[in-house]
């Protein structure tokens, strides 16, 4: 693949060959079951023992479980949904300036977890990172859109 990430414009009109799963490596839909009763873990909930002790529970049983009073506003999270479409409606001349193979960056843009080692590629792009202590990887993050290091 030419470009190295799918956000490349290009339409493709057969899946390329590295991403294409063995069939033995694919998910059996008709084996997977519903699940109704997803578990709801109240983060606003003062007692943090009990917070644990549900979170435990979630992913001993199910694997996962959906977070409500996480404390993250709404409007944060669109205007971090609208960064994210701006970042990759970016032409793929600006957007590849952050691409890497390297697992180990901080800040990185890429098609896979590990491009070099894994045999089948996952079918999607990403851009990694990280955000703890804020003060020390801002100043790595993109500058384009400019709207990526605003901060409110």
């Amino acid at each position: 693949m030419d470009t190295k990430v799918i956000s490349s414009g290009i339409r493709f009109l057969t899946l390329p060959e590295s991403y294409v799963r063995p069939e033995s490596e694919r998910p059996r839909l008709s084996e997977v079951s519903t699940c109704d009763n997803v578990p709801v873990i109240d983060l606003g909930n003062e007692d943090g023992a009990n917070i644990v002790d549900q979170i435990g529970y979630a992913c001993t049983y199910y694997g996962f479980f959906q977070v409500i009073n996480h404390g993250v506003s709404e409007e944060a999270v669109e205007r971090m949904q609208k960064v994210a479409w701006e970042f990759f409606d970016l032409p793929i001349e600006e957007k590849l300036k952050l691409y890497s193979e390297d697992p180990t960056k901080t800040m990185r843009l890429s098609t896979s977890f590990n491009v070099n080692k894994e045999k089948v590629h996952n079918w999607r792009d990403y851009l990694r990172l990280h955000c703890y202590p804020l003060d020390k990887y801002v100043p790595e993050w993109p500058s384009n859109p400019p709207s990526f290091r605003r901060q409110k």
